[in-house]
């Protein structure tokens, strides 16, 4: 499993530098390809910087491809992947579906385009806690009968959807779920509405960008954003990967068709560990585990090497 966009921090990647000499090579790589020193703002910020969409998503997918790095190292390969929103391209690479140099200028060129998106197009995003999703995509379809967009960005878990569009209707969507029973609706502290119509323009520059560059057969299924369906044609991952930007992310759906097929240890790969809590959270019989949890990793990695 790969983060995405609020899983970055100041320190992201660095403890992997002394895991693995690919990770170091990986992160200098990234200095020479984007011209300019990321490494120093992943490892000291400052903060305000870290978070810019245009840094945040790069910054992401590096430390996922170095702590990637560890784990191959140590003989650790995927049976399947999946990444949420940004987390995608991650989990691509991960399935060589794409190179390193390939995925780093794509996620920098999305994060730029999706930045510029939110600055002509401001919008915002919000969470909505204990309301049926289904209920909460009704109450968006309602909101958008004004002509003011706000809909599902993100079905994270049956308990948590986040919703996404003009400032004005999501925030009288999260009144109107409000009214109809949510627990808690939360306005988060995002750049710009994502997965939302206002991110129409960034979707057309990246299809652009996309279907110039050759994608391989993926080594293993790609569970995409999307569909949630696992995915091994090239064409199809290209057409989803399109699509993805202003279309929500069925993360719940897909950790369930992962459990569906087999998956029975999952490892979120990079930052944070926003994605294995949700793991939990659904199905506590899984293992799940973290690479940033640096105090366990070669126990967990030595309890991955014993089930391969």
């Amino acid at each position: 499993l790969f983060p995405g966009q609020g899983s970055q921090y100041i320190g992201m990647g660095k403890s992997y530098l002394s895991l693995s000499p690919q990770a170091q090579s990986l992160i200098q790589k990234a200095d020479q390809i984007l011209g300019f020193p990321i490494s120093t703002i992943m490892f000291e910020g400052p903060d305000d910087r870290l978070k810019e969409t245009d840094i945040t998503q790069p910054a992401l997918f590096i430390s996922s491809a170095m702590a990637l790095a560890v784990l191959n190292e140590r003989g650790i390969q995927p049976h399947m992947v999946a990444g949420h929103s940004l987390g995608e391209y991650s989990a691509l690479y991960a399935a060589h579906v794409l190179g390193f140099e390939e995925t780093l200028k794509l996620v920098r060129t999305r994060g730029q385009a999706m930045q510029e998106c939110a600055i002509k197009h401001p919008g915002t995003m919000a969470a909505i806690i204990g309301l049926d999703p289904a209920i909460i995509s009704d109450i968006c379809a309602e909101v958008n009968k004004d002509k003011r967009p706000c809909v599902p960005a993100n079905f994270n878990q049956t308990a948590q959807t986040v919703i996404s569009g003009e400032k004005e209707a999501v925030r009288k969507a999260m009144e109107i779920c409000a009214q109809k029973g949510a627990a808690k609706t939360v306005e988060l502290n995002v750049a710009g509405a994502f997965h939302s119509p206002l991110m129409s323009e960034a979707a057309e520059k990246m299809k652009s960008l996309i279907e110039k560059i050759p994608f391989n057969t993926p080594s293993c299924p790609v569970i995409t954003n999307v569909d949630a369906k696992p995915t091994e044609d090239p064409v199809e991952i290209k057409r989803k990967l399109i699509l993805q930007i202003d279309h929500p992310v069925l993360w719940d759906n897909s950790l369930k068709t992962m459990i569906q097929a087999g998956a029975e240890t999952f490892v979120e790969v990079g930052s944070g560990k926003i994605l294995s809590s949700m793991l939990r959270r659904l199905d506590k019989t899984k293992k799940a585990m973290w690479t940033d949890d640096f105090f366990t990793i070669e126990k967990n990695i030595s309890t991955l090497s014993v089930q391969s």
